[in-house]
């Protein structure tokens, strides 16, 4: 599973380097040959494509390093970390891309109409950027890396932008170029936006929050169908991204003996990382049935 999962990153991160070299040279080149600063803008963000991806694939290969005597739980986490260093290279690109717009729009005298050749190169960068997003999307949601998400819908901006750039140059050239510098602060903002979202995302992600309320109700069949296992409760789930950590408590006959739980407990372990491929470690707390107590106090009082 590592290795095939290792494979699909590896792909997904190279489609997407050698992709966005090909739209930054096109975008940056084309757009400044037309006088299209909206479409300059695009290959600025483009070349910061380029990084993110680096930087996710970065994330993702020390994820899947194994866990070791300071990391018992694995390094899945670097993926998140990652995908916050994605969000300040955004949030730069984004900021100098508005700075810039705002220049423009302050002076006009700096602004200029844009040829056919920029609303051409939008078409392109429209079909471009929605097939290698979809591809990247599905391929990290398929081995659950958030590093590798995090990059197709950073690309998945790109769409919009394209469409806007478009727009912009069909409307430039009905007498309003000031629409150009517009769409370029219309860009950043989108810039912006994402790496608000992907912030959001993976910081909520290194803090442990629960990946899918379902994933619980998931686990509470599994142990409802293992022979003498009862009320599972407490069930605590640690998402360190593309796995997660689950601890739990089990209700058993409080007559058993300590070998006849283990065995339980152990069989609940193995039939929920099995059935589970997302949960990498699993740890069951047994409690007679039948004993009413809280959690929190520290002996169980009959």
């Amino acid at each position: 599973m590592n290795e095939s999962r290792e494979k699909a990153g590896q792909k997904a991160a190279f489609v997407a380097i050698l992709s966005n070299c090909f739209l930054t040279v096109f975008n940056i080149l084309i757009g400044t040959m037309s006088g299209s600063y909206a479409l300059v803008a695009e290959g600025i963000h483009t070349l910061s494509d380029v990084a993110t991806s680096i930087i996710a694939y970065i994330g993702f290969k020390i994820g899947q390093r194994p866990a070791d005597d300071k990391h018992h739980y694995g390094h899945g986490r670097a993926e998140a970390i990652s995908g916050l260093v994605i969000v300040l290279f955004l949030t730069i690109v984004g900021y100098e891309i508005i700075d810039t717009a705002i220049d423009k729009l302050l002076d006009p005298s700096l602004i200029t109409t844009p040829d056919i050749y920029a609303a051409l190169m939008a078409i392109f960068g429209i079909f471009i950027n929605l097939a290698i997003s979809k591809y990247i999307i599905n391929i990290g949601k398929k081995i659950n890396s958030p590093a590798i998400v995090a990059d197709g819908e950073h690309q998945k901006t790109d769409i919009y932008s394209s469409i806007a750039i478009l727009i912009g140059v069909i409307v430039s050239n009905m007498g309003f170029p000031i629409l150009d510098p517009i769409i370029g602060l219309i860009i950043g903002l989108i810039i912006l936006k994402t790496a608000y979202t992907i912030g959001k995302e993976n910081i909520d992600n290194i803090m442990g929050k629960v990946p899918d309320d379902r994933l619980i109700r998931k686990i509470e069949k599994i142990v409802h169908k293992t022979p003498n296992a009862h009320e599972a409760h407490n069930i605590k789930i640690d998402n360190y991204g593309s796995y997660s950590v689950v601890s739990l408590h089990v209700k058993v006959d409080g007559d058993m003996t300590v070998n006849e739980a283990h065995k339980i407990v152990h069989e609940i372990e193995q039939n929920i990382q099995n059935k589970l491929p997302a949960v990498k470690s699993v740890s069951v707390h047994t409690c007679p049935l039948g004993l009413e107590y809280k959690h929190e106090q520290k002996i169980d009082k009959k």
